[in-house]
């Protein structure tokens, strides 16, 4: 991608932080343990909460805002199906990053075949600065020595 791709990307994602903005939290660990989850399953009783509730409001106390649960569960909702995208996207992300990764090595690999046959001077001093890489492959330390067996018990 070219310079003002790269730019375009970051923009998009500088304004994608500051629409969510008003709306992200930050919690600590301790925050996040101490929070009542709504998984999948307590999802439909949440749902159902909120249809009970509002057909049986006199039974709430008056203080019960009805409508800011709506919202938090409107919002819940649409920021899901955003995170779902996202999630998406970032496995793009995830796995374009691992095949250029990738790429480059084998690029690096090949070029490294060349230069292990090339002759020259100066060739010997770049082998040895890549070949730093591969020191070690191949050969493993002295395993340390596997712990004594019980004696299996002898059936009668």
């Amino acid at each position: 991608m070219t310079t003002e791709q790269w730019s375009a990307v970051d923009e998009a994602i500088t304004q994608l932080n500051t629409a969510l903005e008003p709306i992200l939290v930050a919690l600590a660990t301790d925050q996040r343990k101490r929070l009542v989850k709504m998984g999948d399953g307590s999802e439909a009783f949440v749902r159902k909460s909120l249809d009970v509730f509002a057909e049986n409001l006199d039974l709430l106390p008056r203080n019960f805002d009805l409508e800011e649960m709506r919202r938090d569960v409107a919002s819940h909702d649409a920021l899901h199906t955003r995170a779902v995208r996202l999630t998406q996207t970032m496995e793009k992300i995830h796995h374009t990053d691992t095949a250029l990764g990738s790429d480059a090595m084998m690029a690096a690999l090949r070029g490294y075949q060349f230069l292990k046959s090339a002759r020259g001077e100066g060739v010997d001093a770049l082998r040895q600065l890549l070949g730093e890489r591969f020191e070690g492959n191949g050969t493993r330390p002295d395993a340390p020595p596997s712990p004594p067996q019980k004696p299996s018990p002898v059936e009668n």
